[in-house]
């Protein structure tokens, strides 16, 4: 994206007027070659990058290749001996070019381009905190948390007469994977799932207690608020989630500089898989492309280790649920120009094909893809679309100058809560899949037994299947901002519809 970087992809905040403790023995099946990795990584010198090196799954890396590895300067920092994913830390820049002629090694890349020394999301605009005037006067209805009046996405989707039947199961979890979570806000705390938590920014679970949690020199506040959307207690304080019966965990992806790099993802999606995560909730892109394109050796070899990491959860039973990304991109054209890639390095225009060059997570196989919709149910002005891409649609807000709430809501965007116990207003898709999460963690609370595709069939099949847009001119200036394609129960704009979370709960 081509935005100030933010360590969130698809986070999208429109102006809205709104250390290391490594604990291995919790990460089951990880195998001994993780624990020798673990007892002999060093720290990387100011000049080393990180890399994965994908070989067969369910082994280990073998004896020859372990010793490539090292021969060309590289320390092993763990084996995801499951899905055949080893990191690795090297200063040798001909690394991942040496490694790849080994037998045994099916693909390895580079991670990033500036050094590990120096240490994204989806979201629009500025962000609207609440003032401690503005919650204290906040007037509940009966049955409601005090700000729930404020938000007109619950409706949308149906929430409200949702939670008239069920919160949502405490026997299901959501991980937010992202960029940490304060677990200690009042609308979090009560459903806040520890075992499932951890820091996997380095590529390797750190267990540490609060690792999870943004540090006090970093300003991400975008875990907090995505994981106060999907599970926020209904508990007379503040603001409702979408399932806010459902246990929420946080999963620490970015780093200081706020990048979200593919070892960090890796770990948290086979964490999330090894501790019976129910849904994840992915609002980033990684860094540093903005697509990665699989004519390229280093790019193939991390979609290839993020793509094992996420069907792998999803083979455990975990449903991923992707923000489509808020730079209004066809992602079904035949070509787009990427400006920004890559991010940490020399970005240059490169004209690539999305359907070649991907974009991660949200266009990774068998990830639930989510486009943003405004407060009068329009595709919002910054979302991505495309036709076969999207997969649902929910709330991700909107200009008020474009698609204004009806009251007593007075802002369009969508309220969550903040580190410190505050809350705010933010847009993006990284709003919207929250929604989706939220409501697949509603489903699998009423089906306990549903597999990670049933739940996604049922999301689909309950979605309330919207028309394309047609035309589409959001700004009303006469001119078309976004072509539509695809019929009413399977668009570019909607995928299979807005999802529902009543039909959730009832069907």
């Amino acid at each position: 994206m081509t935005a100030p970087r933010t360590c969130s992809r698809r986070l999208v905040a429109l102006p809205l007027g709104m250390v290391m403790a490594t604990a291995l023995a919790f990460l089951p099946n990880v195998t001994a070659s993780a624990a020798e990795a673990a007892t002999t990584a060093t720290t990387a010198d100011a000049t080393s990058l990180s890399y994965v090196v994908n070989v067969a799954t369910g082994k280990g890396p073998s004896t020859t290749v372990k010793k490539a590895i090292a021969d060309a300067g590289g320390t092993i920092v763990i084996s995801y001996d499951q899905i055949g994913v080893i990191v690795v830390h090297s200063s040798n820049r001909d690394f991942a070019r040496t490694v790849r002629k080994v037998p045994g090694v099916q693909s390895a890349g580079v991670t990033r381009n500036a050094p590990l020394a120096v240490q994204s999301t989806t979201e629009v605009g500025a962000t609207r905190v609440l003032s401690a005037k503005e919650v204290a006067s906040a007037q509940a209805a009966e049955g409601q948390d005090p700000l729930e009046a404020s938000q007109w996405d619950l409706p949308a989707i149906k929430a409200d007469k949702a939670h008239e039947k069920t919160l949502g199961s405490r026997d299901v979890t959501v991980a937010v994977i992202d960029t940490g979570m304060d677990d200690t806000h009042p609308d979090l705390a009560p459903n806040f799932n520890r075992e499932a938590s951890v820091n996997c920014v380095s590529g390797k679970p750190d267990t540490a207690d609060g690792a999870w949690r943004p540090s006090a020199s970093e300003s991400a506040a975008h875990g907090t608020h995505v994981a106060g959307e999907i599970a926020a207690a209904k508990n007379g304080i503040g603001m409702t989630g979408v399932a806010p019966g459902v246990r929420v965990a946080g999963i620490k992806v970015s780093n200081p500089a706020d990048y979200i790099y593919i070892e960090a993802v890796v770990c948290g999606f086979v964490w999330a898989a090894e501790h019976h995560v129910d849904v994840t909730n992915n609002s980033y892109y990684t860094d540093p492309w903005n697509f990665n394109c699989l004519d390229d050796p280093d790019q193939r070899a991390l979609v290839d280790a993020i793509t094992r990491a996420s069907r792998y959860a999803e083979r455990k039973g975990t449903v991923n649920v992707a923000a489509a990304g808020n730079e209004s991109r066809d992602l079904d054209a035949d070509s787009i120009t990427d400006p920004a890639s890559p991010n940490d390095g020399t970005p240059g225009d490169r004209v690539i094909d999305p359907h070649k060059c991907l974009d991660i997570p949200p266009q990774l196989p068998g990830v639930v893809t989510v486009a943003a919709t405004g407060a009068k149910g329009i595709k919002s002005s910054f979302s991505n679309y495309g036709l076969n891409v999207m997969d649902v649609a929910a709330p991700g807000g909107d200009s008020i100058l474009y698609q204004p709430p009806a009251a007593p809501a007075g802002d369009g965007g969508i309220l969550g809560t903040m580190p410190g116990g505050k809350w705010a207003y933010k847009q993006g898709t990284s709003m919207a899949s929250p929604h989706v999460a939220g409501v697949a963690a509603l489903i699998k609370s009423t089906h306990p037994h549903a597999t990670a595709g049933q739940v996604k069939a049922l999301l689909y099949s309950e979605a309330d299947a919207t028309p394309c847009t047609d035309p589409y001119d959001i700004d009303s200036d006469g001119k078309i901002d976004a072509v539509c394609k695809g019929s009413k129960n399977h668009n570019g704009f909607y995928g299979r519809g807005i999802v529902n979370a009543l039909n959730a709960v009832t069907k």
